[in-house]
């Protein structure tokens, strides 16, 4: 049993599902990783269940805030049987067989990811509570989705914060999965599962990709960060005149221009540049280029607040140089995957870098992740994903 301090149970309240180290008064029976522990407030009302994590700073996760609830295997196949009905009732369904089916805490499964491409699962165990049910909720994703084949990816620095060990492998299953096939709005992919980033292919910018598609008709478009060539080969698709992809990863360039390859495009209108983005965009400022559209999509730059400062550094200079390298008339698509920069100060960011640019620009659209990612009301934290569509003016 965990017991609060008084008053620190207004965020339980809310139903926000994290409760950290300094907000417990005292524990009791001694509970291992990822155990049940019934929270009570400091009068000794019960609260909610959760997963108890001795080594990390959020101590524990809570399943449900119902104290009569049982947390067990039924539990799990419930939840995800949940998770998985509400993605089969999005539009987007209909246009990809890729999709993300359950998204950590905003599904009432803290720390747990999973994501389908096609007929594997790629799954990532994050904290101590989903790694006490693993082989449970294992076998409910086998039996639910019919996927036979299920990739762990539990690869996270995260992991090391939950004092867990890395794991990659196939958990359930096996085939050939290093280059899994997948289709988005009649576009064929290739996702390396085994070691791209993330679960190998960012599901979450599938709409994006799509809007980029809509918009890069007859422009010269720059894809910065173009990791395995998503938003260059929508672009190419939505008859971009020319596309440079930039990306600084040899592998990832290798399943990009197997990804071209598996499209009916024109391969003659894409220069994929291997190469720091960074020092590429200097390069093709100070030789005058330009573009009609230019898409950046950086890794995170900051994965918590300690390390705002510098990101806002890196995503200062790297949209500077994009609206630099800006036609007048051009589109900026600028995105930002980091937890620790929110969208006000990731607009305020963009702001700077237009006013630094010398030019005049506007926010036209905003961006953010699919709906396949969801983020619950009280937990905020599972919205990271933000984007602005700027046009240079």
């Amino acid at each position: 049993m965990i017991q609060l301090k008084k008053g620190r149970e207004k965020s339980l309240k809310r139903r926000h599902p994290w409760i950290f180290s300094g907000a417990i008064e005292r524990v009791t029976a001694k509970p291992g990783a990822g155990d049940t522990v019934e929270v009570r407030d400091a009068s000794g009302k019960p609260l909610a269940q959760a997963a108890f994590s001795p080594k990390s700073q959020i101590r524990a996760r809570v399943w449900s805030f119902d104290a009569n609830e049982s947390i067990g295997a039924d539990f799990f196949r419930n939840r995800l049987t949940r998770a998985l009905a509400m993605r089969e009732g999005l539009p987007a369904a209909r246009h990809t067989n890729a999709m993300r089916l359950v998204h950590g805490e905003s599904d009432g499964m803290p720390g747990l990811v999973v994501d389908r491409y096609a007929d594997v699962l790629v799954v990532q165990f994050l904290a101590a509570g989903v790694e006490r049910w693993r082989e449970p909720i294992l076998d409910a994703l086998v039996e639910l989705t019919g996927c036979e084949a299920v990739f762990e990816r539990s690869d996270a620095e995260v992991r090391t914060l939950e004092g867990l060990e890395q794991r990659i492998g196939f958990a359930r299953g096996n085939r050939a999965a290093s280059r899994c096939p997948i289709i988005e709005y009649g576009l064929n992919f290739r996702v390396d599962v085994e070691q791209g980033q993330k679960t190998g292919f960012f599901l979450d910018q599938r709409e994006n990709r799509q809007r980029v598609r809509a918009l890069a008709a007859g422009r010269e478009v720059l894809d910065g960060f173009c990791y395995t060539g998503g938003f260059a080969i929508a672009a190419l698709a939505g008859g971009a005149k020319r596309v440079t992809a930039i990306e600084s990863s040899a592998p990832a360039l290798e399943v990009a221009k197997e990804n071209l390859a598996a499209n009916p495009l024109d391969a003659s209108r894409v220069d994929f540049v291997k190469t720091d983005v960074f020092s590429e965009l200097r390069t093709l400022r100070d030789r005058g280029a330009r573009f009609d559209m230019v898409v950046l999509d950086p890794p995170k730059f900051a994965p918590t607040a300690a390390q705002v400062r510098n990101a806002a550094r890196a995503y200062k200079d790297i949209n500077l140089l994009a609206l630099k390298l800006l036609a007048p008339g051009g589109l900026l698509a600028s995105f930002s995957c980091s937890g620790g920069v929110g969208a006000e100060l990731f607009q305020s960011i963009v702001a700077g870098a237009a006013l630094d640019a010398g030019g005049d620009a506007k926010i036209i659209e905003r961006f953010g992740a699919a709906a396949d990612h969801p983020v619950a009301l009280e937990f905020p934290e599972g919205e990271y994903l933000k984007g602005l569509l700027v046009l240079k003016t």
